[in-house]
């Protein structure tokens, strides 16, 4: 039975190094966990927690289990998601932030990770172009928390007096129909409500229509309400797509009103001097998301928000407390600008990538990532029995194959434990979503996915109402 006198740090390390080989190895040979049917899960795991220990070699023997049972998102057979890949230093960095167990709320806590988090921002708020004395930033805990925190500085800078007296006016958001899903959460959140949230049309690669968005706002001001933020994507979740940033920021300067930009997907091209362009006029942003644990390999969570209003920034989050802020200027107290009290140290493994590779080698990932989503498109585009649905910017790469239906097919390879792929929709279309964003693969694995899924696609019909079988396989 297990004894807290019995615990000891070395030991349960050496059983962290044993998971993780025998994790590393499956990865490669056997790179799909086959899930099966959630309802079913408590009957492959005992995940009951009760009253007594458990035996020490049946517990090491259950976290193995688990965590080899469980999605391996660095796999070369991994693209359902924005995210992928697994960087090693960035790894290291994430693992030694575990073994210190600091909150990034004061320096008192924090130490140097003070200063590591104040130069990663300071950076990327002078590449975004900011005043370095006007701007600032923190890590949120998540692209969506990022996004939230552009809401509520926006309404805030619109009007002070709702942190007071709460909800005066009829507040709206402009965005595009292709932005994330947070936007609307967010409205919520921040009592804005999602009917006021208006979601222009975009054209024919995903963007958002920014004549249209101006005449919706000149409506609305005439109508009486009171348009306060415009939200931009740069790398909209299915299609990639990048709006046009610099137009919408001179109809925010026109109009006054707030210009975010939702860069968590797409916003680390900050480092690319050959794809920087598509964030051209970012310096205009208000504020600005990104997120190095999509397309920098940085693991989970790791999302940067900046703004070029620190006061802002400050006025909006900041909560004495004589208990936490007891030495010590405001500068230091990371808390003072944070949407959270305990925060984890998310800055520090993103510094170490940053420190070991350079910004030279941060620019290397990004121009990988691009040039993998192209091996992939050209594949696609000279194809016959494919339909291309994406474009040069993006890393996103949408496609249909003969008549296989999407959604069934991305479902067969998982459960068959061949690949890990999404699909998604634009307009009237639906397609498989294959994303680039593991810097760690070879072209070979690119052309080998299309391989695999042409070989699965093709040995299967699609004839049964109720789901894909194998060809010969009986319908049950």
């Amino acid at each position: 039975m297990v004894a807290f006198a019995n615990l000891n740090m070395k030991n349960e390390l050496h059983i962290f190094n044993e998971i993780v080989a025998e994790l590393l190895k499956l990865e490669s040979s056997d790179p799909v966990v086959k899930l099966g049917n959630p309802e079913t899960m408590t009957q492959t795991f005992d995940l009951t927690v009760g009253d007594e220990s458990m035996d020490v070699d049946a517990f090491h023997a259950l976290l193995q289990k688990v965590v080899l049972n469980t999605p391996r998102t660095a796999s070369r057979s991994f693209f359902n998601q924005l995210f992928g890949g697994r960087n090693p230093t960035a790894t290291l960095g994430e693992l030694l932030s575990v073994m210190l167990n600091i909150s990034m709320y004061t320096y008192k806590v924090g130490g140097p990770h003070v200063g590591i988090e104040r130069e990663v921002i300071q950076q990327i708020c002078k590449r975004v172009g900011y005043a370095e004395k006007k701007s600032g930033g923190t890590f949120a805990p998540g692209g969506s928390m990022s996004n939230f925190m552009s809401v509520i500085m926006a309404r805030d800078a619109y009007d002070a007096e709702i942190k007071n007296k709460g909800m005066q006016k009829q507040l709206i958001i402009y965005t595009s129909r292709e932005a994330h899903y947070s936007i609307a959460k967010n409205a919520t959140f921040a009592g804005i409500g999602r009917e006021n949230v208006r979601y222009l049309p975009v054209n024919e690669l995903g963007q958002v229509q920014t004549g249209l968005l101006e005449r919706q706002l000149i409506e609305d001001k005439e109508a009486g309400l009171h348009p306060f933020l415009i939200n931009a994507t740069a790398g909209t979740t299915v299609l990639g797509a990048f709006d046009d940033i610099d137009t919408l920021g001179d109809i925010a300067k026109k109009h006054d009103v707030w210009l975010h930009v939702d860069g968590a997907y797409g916003g680390c091209v900050l480092f690319s001097e050959k794809h920087k362009g598509l964030i051209k006029g970012i310096n205009m942003a208000d504020s600005f998301t990104l997120n190095p644990h999509k397309t920098l390999g940085t693991p989970l969570s790791c999302s940067i928000f900046v703004t070029r209003h620190k006061r802002q920034l400050l006025e909006s989050f900041a909560q004495d407390a004589s208990y936490l802020y007891q030495a010590d200027s405001d500068k230091f107290n990371l808390g003072k600008t944070s949407i959270q009290c305990g925060r984890r140290n998310d800055a520090f493994k993103f510094w170490v990538l940053w420190k070991s590779v350079g910004s030279q080698g941060l620019e290397k990932i990004i121009d990988r990532l691009y040039h993998l989503a192209d091996v992939a498109r050209d594949y696609v585009d000279q194809h016959p029995d494919y339909e291309l649905y994406s474009f040069e910017e993006s890393t996103a790469v949408c496609f249909t194959y003969k008549d296989i239906p999407v959604e069934k097919i991305c479902q067969a390879l998982a459960d068959e434990g061949k690949l890990m792929v999404g699909h998604g929709s634009f307009k009237t279309h639906t397609f498989v979503r294959f994303v680039a964003v593991n810097a760690h693969l070879e072209e070979d694995d690119i052309i080998n996915f299309f391989k695999r899924f042409e070989t699965f696609s093709d040995s299967y019909d699609n004839n049964s109402d109720t789901g894909l079988f194998p060809k010969g396989r009986l319908n049950h």
